[in-house]
């Protein structure tokens, strides 16, 4: 079989002369005008700012159809690059048809596609064979825990997995092991980081492997090392075309323009105003800077928009307007004006949840697809309320790009730790978490427990009990399991005194399940606590922690059926590139979204990026756009006032559409008097006041608000209050604006003072 590898003639033969027949131009036709300026200007570099749903596809397909028909190179003398290897099979296929023939030889695929192939034909210069393996990750979290055992690193305090992700970064920079500073984080893992990736650089070299941060990184090195293999590849590749041009890393980008520096005909499509992957290494400023990478570049700037409204495109530029690191530009459309985007205030979480999924009974009664609505949120563990909701009301549903919230990793081993407290025999929940953190049980300690089980027809905990009081276990383990028996006792016991919320938490925090997940450094941890929390807070909404149990399982049975039309429930960074008719964007609030954590993070840098984060949702809608807030949120377990987001008040006026959700201020200390006073209330909560007037004037809004007294001077210990959800109680402890009160029938609840009255 021949080399997919080897060089051809098509590779390095020269130009032709003449250009042969090019049907006419008919690839031309289907093009507005900016899209044909981008497919035409073919000689010297070129950036094209490529706006949400402008066509980008289109561009970029007929733009190689158009140099291969017009003769300007052959198709190995033809790079392009793109993020998956679904959009270069997609672009090697439209290519052809437009061409009228399969198009042979050329270098199209992903950063890595492309490097394993070029890094095929210089092996040897960068010390490997041409069939060198391409280690997965899970491969190079292998090889690094072993150089965490030969260094003697506590790989509790620096996860494999964690240290793999540090190489990677580097990797992704241009990095090697001697170009790493102290100031690159060189002085983790107790200073001896960079001593650990040298010896897995130098063992990726002795078993002849790659992995996938060194598909470039080894062509950097090749390229410096031998400038004779540059200036060969420069002069083959007459043209270059790179697909997300604001999602490249530094290695990506140095890699490009090492290759572009020949015959300069590169061309970089993407958007700046959708960069959002700074955490997987995307530089934007890769983008941003392209005119000074690229003196003489021409832009071009793809603004007609062929999939939103007017109203949906003015509101995404507004927000998008306050970013200050941007090229700028200005989607338009010729569509008809639709409906503004629809900005909801709502009570709580649960109302906005409840709000939604009404919205979606009622589109789907009319005939809309549920296929084509999408909830976008901000955080993975949002989505618990929403599906709730929607398997409340029987509205089928898919969440993409993760698991369902009761299907996490985390969730399922929480649960079984509540599974085996309510019920001792539950021999498939008391296997998932027995060894869960860590405890020294292995396999060989599991096989007396099970041979036991089988033989008297017991379950494993009573196996277990019964061992643990013989010598059949080895001490270390029989102590793990008896430590592990007793806690389980003693959290049966507690049962019976406290609530299933509170035990739920002293469950996993004595089992030392939530401590493992703090102490990892895994990218994914914070997420996972975050979920637990947000366990924590479900519990809130059941009688017992057997209807919780009982709930769980029911949801768990409602797997995927075969039914293709539901509602897709994802977050903001996996729905760019996708569209829907109808998209729901709940959680505007401060904190939440932009989300703290990115803002402490990055500061200016981060509050950008959530801010494109919100432009790529908004732009995700063809028909209706619906932003929704919540006054309050119950965070965790502990109700918050929750302030509306900045980017609600970066919207600009003429392109939304204020509501308030029935009962918004239902539950408030303040009585109001009217459409006016409710409307001061709504600046009070967070609104900027230049939202005042316009609120005032959506007098077709349903504002129904309630008459309630304010408390004469505050509240006291022991006084008897009402709480809208919680009922009647009396105050236990006052900590600041915060509320311990033991109700008479919910039990001890924390809330926020504004949400009591006096009785």
């Amino acid at each position: 079989m021949d080399d997919p590898f080897e060089l051809t003639d098509a590779d390095t033969r020269p130009e032709p002369s003449a250009p042969p027949a090019t049907a006419g131009g008919m690839h031309l036709e289907r093009l507005n005008e900016t899209q044909r300026e981008a497919v035409e200007s073919i000689d010297g570099p070129l950036l094209v700012l490529a706006g949400a749903g402008t066509g980008k596809t289109r561009v970029l397909t007929t733009r190689l159809a158009h140099i291969l028909m017009q003769g300007r190179a052959h198709p190995g003398q033809m790079l392009a690059v793109t993020f998956t290897n679904k959009a270069a099979r997609e672009m090697r296929e439209r290519v052809a048809q437009l061409v009228g023939r399969p198009v042979e030889g050329w270098w199209v695929g992903t950063f890595h596609h492309l490097g394993a192939r070029l890094l095929r034909h210089h092996a040897e210069a960068v010390g490997l064979t041409p069939n060198f393996t391409i280690l997965d990750q899970d491969d190079q979290v292998r090889l690094v825990k072993q150089f965490l055992d030969v260094h003697e690193i506590d790989d509790k305090r620096f996860p494999a997995r964690t240290i793999a992700g540090v190489i990677q970064r580097w990797k992704d920079r241009g990095l090697t092991p001697d170009k790493v500073t102290l100031n690159e984080g060189a002085d983790m893992a107790d200073g001896r980081i960079l001593a650990l990736y040298a010896d897995y650089q130098a063992r990726l070299a002795q078993v002849n492997a790659a992995d996938f941060g060194d598909l470039l990184l080894l062509c950097l090195e090749l390229f410096a090392n031998q400038p004779d293999v540059l200036v060969r590849y420069q002069n083959q590749f007459r043209y270059l075309l790179v697909d997300e041009y604001q999602d490249t890393n530094v290695a990506q980008y140095l890699w490009l323009r090492l290759l572009a520096q020949g015959h300069r005909n590169i061309c970089c499509v993407g958007d700046d105003d959708q960069s959002i992957y700074s955490w997987r290494g995307a530089e934007v400023g890769n983008i941003l800077r392209f005119e000074d990478d690229f003196p003489g570049a021409k832009i071009v700037r793809l603004e007609r928009n062929y999939r939103s409204t007017p109203h949906i495109l003015a509101a995404a530029s507004g927000l998008i307007a306050h970013n200050e690191g941007r090229l700028g530009k200005t989607l338009w459309t010729e569509m008809n004006e639709g409906e503004p985007v629809r900005v909801r205030g709502v009570w709580d979480g649960e109302e906005e949840a409840r709000g939604v999924g009404e919205e979606i009974e009622a589109l789907h009664g009319k005939g809309h697809a549920l296929n084509q609505i999408a909830v976008l949120v901000r955080a993975g563990f949002q989505t618990r309320e929403f599906e709730e909701r929607l398997i409340t009301i029987g509205v089928p549903y898919r969440v993409i790009g993760g698991p369902r919230f009761y299907e996490r990793q985390e969730i399922r081993d929480a649960v079984a730790y509540l599974r085996v407290t309510a019920q001792p025999d539950d021999d498939l929940a008391f296997e998932r978490i027995v060894n869960l953190p860590k405890r020294g049980i292995g396999q060989a300690t599991l096989q007396p427990i099970h041979l036991l089980a089988r033989a008297e027809r017991i379950s494993l905990g009573r196996a277990v009990r019964k061992l643990i009081e013989t010598d059949e276990i080895k001490p270390r383990a029989r102590k793990s399991l008896a430590d592990l028996m007793a806690d389980f006792e003693r959290w049966r016991g507690l049962a019976e005194m406290v609530g299933h919320p509170e035990l739920a938490e002293t469950i996993l925090d004595e089992s030392g399940y939530t401590t493992m997940w703090k102490q990892s450094k895994a990218p994914e941890a914070p997420g996972r606590l975050d979920n637990l929390k947000e366990l924590i807070a479900a519990l809130e909404d059941f009688d017992s922690l057997a209807a919780f149990l009982e709930h769980v399982s029911l949801v768990m049975e409602n797997e995927d059926s075969m039914i293709e039309d539901k509602v897709n429930l994802m977050t903001l960074h996996g729905a760019k590139g996708l569209e829907f008719e109808t998209v729901f964007l709940p959680g505007w609030e401060e904190g939440l979204f932009p989300h703290q954590r990115a803002l402490d993070d990055g500061g200016t840098g981060g509050l950008e990026e959530e801010r494109r984060l919100a432009y790529v949702g908004l732009t995700r809608a063809r028909q209706r756009a619906i932003v929704s807030f919540a006054a309050n949120r119950r965070i965790y377990g502990t109700w918050q006032s929750a302030v509306p987001s900045r980017f609600v008040d970066e919207l600009p006026d003429d392109n939304i559409e204020l509501e308030s959700a029935p009962g918004l201020y239902e539950g408030t200390s303040a009585g109001f008097g009217g459409l006016e006073d409710a409307a001061d209330a709504f600046v009070s909560a967070g609104w900027r006041s230049r939202r005042r007037r316009k609120a005032v004037t959506l007098e077709d809004t349903d504002w129904r608000v309630a008459e309630r007294k304010a408390p004469a001077g505050g509240f006291e210990e022991g006084e008897r209050v009402f709480h809208q959800k919680f009922g009647y109680g009396r105050i236990v402890a006052i900590d600041g604006e915060k509320l311990e009160i033991a109700f008479e029938k919910a039990g001890t609840k924390k809330v926020m003072m504004s949400f009591v009255e006096a009785t």
